[in-house]
């Protein structure tokens, strides 16, 4: 279950309610009567692994980093591919 901030208008009272989604926001200072406001602050999540960043996918560095490897041309190398080798008859 979430963890939700809530400040009191009235006496500036700060804590901590644990609510499930389906239930109402607090509107009443436990303290003072006051009414309560939300807090919103940073989430809460961090995202590890590959994947998450542009660079993750590239597999070259420098001036090439951004071409895919498989749309590169070998004229480029200066060198011709080898021929497939043709299927052995039986």
């Amino acid at each position: 279950m979430p963890t939700y901030a809530y400040a009191c208008t009235a006496c500036d009272h700060r804590f901590d309610a644990v609510q499930s989604f389906s239930e109402s926001s607090l509107t009443i200072c436990p303290e003072c009567g006051g009414a309560l406001r939300k807090q919103y602050g940073t989430v809460g999540v961090t995202f590890n692994g590959s994947g998450f960043y542009r660079t993750d996918s590239r597999r070259n560095s420098g001036k090439d980093a951004g071409t895919p490897a498989s749309s590169k041309s070998d004229s480029s190398t200066g060198s011709t591919p080898a021929p497939a080798k043709a299927p052995a008859s039986s």
